[in-house]
């Protein structure tokens, strides 16, 4: 599975013959959407993807950001001239959360070659553009499946049954604080590990070693039934990611704690990880 690019890689790759497509899917939670910021300076060629209207359906009982319809998906993919025979590269503004979202999603559509820019925007030293790119339509139709995915019901037997990993903050998960949903918790047996413990301080990731490292200790080793969860499937994804640097594939539950936390006859567990 490609995983990540280094931003000398991209240069380089975009400098070859047959350049990668080039997605911007800078986004941030709770506000509005950063097309200004893509207006003012991006990646020379990268299309601006929306992840609230395009990389998620409506919010309602599925969550926050619940997988989007295919056709609605699969349209903003080829406007953006995204085909299954050419590359994509994504990035977003550096925490690398959304731009593992729209990685995840490809993948699960069926798309065979994507990565994410290690370290975002902020990690890119080459040139910038404020043009609006006007790709060749591309022809990329979704297939749903390609990355194993998580409903409420298998999340729950997970939890019992294999490892489930909350990628939440840790105060999320103990239900001390909950800012967005309705209760505070996490699914009785989750696990607890923040995506913010995969990143080094200039937001890239560990290296793969460290990322193995710290994954074993969990019990997230290759053979593992493992699957991940978060707060509405964005930070998860970036969680997967991890999991895929460190050779460890995993299983997203798209809806996490948003769809959890809105039935009400979801048990909910709160305290400190069982580890």
């Amino acid at each position: 599975m490609n995983a990540t690019i280094t931003a000398s890689q991209l240069a380089s790759d975009l400098a070859g013959p047959t350049p990668p497509v080039l997605l911007d899917v800078r986004w941030q939670l709770g506000g509005p959407d950063l097309r200004s910021a893509y207006e003012e300076a991006h990646i020379p060629g990268a299309v601006f993807v929306d992840l609230d209207s395009e990389l998620a359906g409506p919010a309602g009982a599925g969550g926050r950001h619940p997988l989007p319809d295919p056709e609605v998906f699969g349209a903003a993919m080829r406007a953006a001239g995204v085909s299954d025979d050419r590359d994509v590269v994504v990035y977003d503004g550096g925490q690398g959360w959304a731009a593992a979202r729209a990685w995840w999603l490809l993948g699960y559509s069926g798309h065979p070659s994507v990565r994410v820019l290690d370290g975002g925007f902020a990690a890119w030293a080459g040139p910038v553009s404020s043009e609006k790119p006007e790709p060749v339509p591309g022809t990329f139709v979704p297939a749903p499946g390609g990355l194993p995915s998580l409903d409420a019901d298998a999340a729950a037997g997970l939890a019992r049954s294999g490892l489930l990993l909350d990628a939440r903050a840790g105060e999320r998960y103990r239900g001390e604080v909950e800012p967005i949903d309705r209760v505070g918790g996490h699914i009785p047996g989750a696990v607890s590990a923040p995506t913010t413990e995969n990143v080094t301080e200039d937001g890239t990731f560990r290296p793969a070693a460290e990322l193995a490292e710290r994954f074993a200790a969990l019990g997230a080793v290759p053979g593992a039934d493992v699957g991940v969860y978060c707060g509405s499937g964005v930070s998860g994804a970036h969680q997967v990611l991890a999991l895929a640097v460190a050779g460890v594939p995993a299983a997203l539950y798209v809806g996490s704690w948003s769809e959890w936390s809105r039935d009400a006859g979801r048990p909910v567990a709160v305290g400190p990880d069982p580890l």
